[in-house]
């Protein structure tokens, strides 16, 4: 458990640090995002970025327990 914790803050501390370059990512404005604008009501679902960060997150978690 402890392992796991220290494993989840370095990945939470390599994010924050590398955070300038991931946020210039297209992340969250990829084509098949649903986004509806009204004129008092905004809804976005990212669900093409959920997706794919769905697969790498599985390809890592994939490589990892081998």
């Amino acid at each position: 458990m402890s392992r796991t914790l220290i494993l989840i803050g370095l990945a939470i501390v390599a994010v924050g640090l590398l955070w300038p370059w991931v946020s210039k990512l297209p992340l969250g404005h990829l084509p098949g995002d649903i986004v509806i604008k009204r004129k008092n009501v905004a809804f976005y679902f990212p669900i093409t970025t959920m997706i794919l960060v769905s697969v790498v997150l599985s390809l890592l978690v994939w490589l990892f327990q081998r």
